[in-house]
């Protein structure tokens, strides 16, 4: 048991993750945006791929976009940019998928890219292509107007899975959003949470999402492999100290017994 809890631990601290500037679901037409991998013990051998409606599994640089210094950019988005993106590695493991729709309308919600975790703050953003003077909002979900905004943004506190919906944004006399499911996820660990996770858009231009990664023997094995020298060298530490700390306790156990002897020779 404790062995397979360790191989989850650290399944999970290598799992790399993909970062998406600007931090937003959704893009007006034109905009650019930038797309890396990050996994703390190897930078290298991931790629970006995507799902869109027209064609599955393109790889960056090779089906679309250009590649600098380990970042995937898209100069201007299109519409049929819209997709599922996500990273994945040569020995074919994969990070969470993220979805990215590209609007040639006025309005768009920006929303979090990243995990939504239980009990986080969330702000949700009503933004338009041409700001008017006075830009107030209204915010939906499941198509009911939950509140209206005069700054534009709309803040979610400690929120919760009854937070969990369909989100949209309308700015009067300008136009609405497309829609974005925020969905939030548990704090507790769980072995199936690599699964993409707060935010998948449901407009008709949309995607099917990718499989989320699976923990398969030889994926798992290979992880290990990687970690083994940094797993043996902490645990090679942690027995040292604690062999420190014992010999520490039985000097300091010896003096006491001595003193205790030359007390009562003393007294004789």
């Amino acid at each position: 048991m404790e062995i397979t809890l360790l191989c989850l631990v650290l399944y999970q601290h290598l799992a790399a993750s993909i970062r998406v500037i600007p931090s937003s679901r959704q893009l007006f037409m034109h905009d650019s945006v930038q797309m890396s991998c990050e996994a703390d013990w190897n930078r290298t051998g991931w790629t970006v791929l995507r799902n869109t409606s027209v064609k599955q599994l393109q790889r960056c640089k090779v089906d679309w976009g250009s590649l600098k210094n380990n970042i995937c950019s898209i100069s201007a988005a299109y519409p049929w940019n819209s997709g599922a993106y996500w990273c994945q590695s040569d020995s074919g493991d994969r990070s969470s998928v993220v979805h990215l729709i590209v609007h040639d309308g006025p309005v768009i919600l920006e929303s979090p890219v990243l995990p939504v975790m239980e009990g986080d703050d969330v702000t949700l953003r009503c933004s338009t292509k041409t700001p008017p003077s006075s830009l107030s909002a209204d915010f939906y979900k499941d198509d009911i107007l939950i509140r209206t905004e005069s700054t534009g943004q709309m803040t979610i506190h400690h929120v919760s899975k009854t937070n969990e919906g369909l989100y949209k944004c309308q700015v009067s006399n300008v136009g609405e959003s497309p829609g974005s499911r925020m969905t939030v996820r548990d704090r507790d660990f769980s072995p199936d949470s690599t699964t993409p996770l707060n935010f998948s858009l449901t407009t008709p231009s949309a995607p099917p999402m990718s499989e989320p990664p699976s923990l398969s023997a030889s994926r798992l094995m290979y992880h290990l492999v990687v970690a083994a020298p940094y797993l043996l060298s902490t645990i090679t530490l942690g027995l040292i100290y604690l062999a420190r700390a014992r010999a520490s306790a039985t000097d300091k156990e010896a003096g006491v017994h001595g003193v205790t002897f030359d007390v009562i020779m003393e007294v004789e």
